[in-house]
């Protein structure tokens, strides 16, 4: 992983680039959802200052996004 993101700011990119949608809040976490296909993706964001590297492929998985996708859309 190149860059380290800091939870903010993922859910932005989740949001902007990926349509992601805010869900709900419990405490430093963030759930956000999206539709593709019908299928739903739930992830869960920690609001950290600086995720750590596993942490975010998991947000990643759980949101049904590759890393390379990810990282394809980002880097334009």
């Amino acid at each position: 992983m190149p860059k380290t993101f800091s939870g903010k700011a993922l859910i932005k990119i989740l949001s902007r680039k990926f349509d992601f949608y805010f869900v709900s809040q419990k405490g430093s976490h963030v759930k956000l959802r999206r539709k593709i296909g019908g299928k739903t993706f739930t992830t869960v964001v920690p609001l950290h200052r600086d995720l750590a590297p596993g942490t975010f492929r998991s947000v990643l998985k759980l949101g049904g996004l590759e890393e390379d996708e990810f990282w394809k859309v980002v880097e334009k």
